[in-house]
């Protein structure tokens, strides 16, 4: 009898408490007193705070939006650390650290052997992630213009360690992935590692363009900051929805999912928390644009174009 996967389980709660929130606040259901407050305060950052009336020992909690930078520089750190390990077991076999490898079988309940032989779609995945990261991060730094808004300490907290989760998890699905028998990299490459590599290259072009326009409302064409106000964004796939960008968060991991041939349950049960997040913050930003815009176009969804 197989007993099932600490990480698995980890994932399904981070999804389940997505759904719920998701659920809570989609239907408008009220928790009782104080925890409606707590709720609305942890469920909503930046601009969708302001909204709801918060009392002064609710502020003590909050943190600057910019600090979202900090989550892109540890992923690439973190990151970057296990892609150099995956490397060096790779292309010089040499074996995983033991304390990562002592991990992996803590997340997973398998045996050491079997990160002993690395797949390409381990490594394609940690590519991925990496450049993802790397590319957040530069845009953190060069493109966003962040208003004054706040999150949560929780959020700051989750925040900071979401990405080490998402890094061991990468080498985690390594562990269900059937093994290549010893054969050369170029020899594991298939079509499913180039679509899904394409659908990657789509999605974070997609999401790039999403927050230069958003960048572009706030800043003259000299690309200096003239203001920190929201405004209604127009062109691109905001004529469609009002988040772009998280969809195409959510069509980033899909493509990784492609690229591990959609085989992996741990992968979708992260997708699937990934969806509900994600779909929890579109409706927020959406609400927000709604009752701040009198003019915002009716037919616009808040995250999958002509569905959410």
């Amino acid at each position: 009898m197989h007993t099932i996967a600490i990480v698995n389980i980890i994932w399904f709660l981070l999804a389940l408490c997505f759904i719920v929130a998701f659920c809570l606040y989609k239907f408008s259901l009220k928790l009782p007193n104080r925890l409606e407050d707590v709720f609305q305060d942890l469920i909503r950052y930046g601009k969708t705070k302001e909204p709801i009336k918060r009392p002064s020992r609710q502020r003590v909690f909050d943190v600057s939006k910019r600090c979202f930078i900090h989550f892109y520089a540890v992923s690439v750190m973190w990151n970057g650390l296990l892609l150099l390990f995956t490397i060096r077991s790779v292309v010089m076999s040499e074996t995983l650290p033991d304390w990562l490898i002592d991990a992996l079988c803590c997340l997973t309940g398998r045996p050491r052997d079997a990160w002993n032989e690395l797949h390409l779609s381990i490594l394609l995945l940690q590519v991925l992630l990496w450049v993802h990261s790397f590319r957040r991060l530069l845009e953190c730094l060069f493109v966003s213009v962040f208003s004054n808004g706040v999150i949560h300490i929780v959020q700051y907290a989750f925040g900071m360690g979401y990405y080490v989760l998402l890094g061991l998890t990468v080498l985690c699905l390594n562990a269900s992935l059937p093994q290549s028998g010893a054969l050369p990299l170029f020899k594991q490459l298939t079509w499913y590692h180039v679509i899904g590599t394409l659908l990657f290259i789509g999605a974070s072009l997609l999401q790039h363009w999403s927050l230069s326009l958003l960048a572009k409302m706030r800043t003259d064409n000299s690309g200096k900051v003239k203001t920190l106000a929201h405004k209604m964004p127009c062109g691109g796939w905001f004529e469609l929805v009002s988040c772009p960008h998280y969809l195409a968060e959510l069509l980033i991991y899909v493509a990784m999912s492609v690229c591990c041939g959609c085989s992996s349950l741990t992968w979708w049960l992260v997708i699937l928390y990934v969806l509900y997040n994600q779909a929890l913050a579109a409706q927020l930003c959406h609400d927000y644009y709604r009752s701040k815009f009198e003019t915002y176009p009716r037919q616009r969804k808040a995250f999958i174009p002509f569905v959410l």
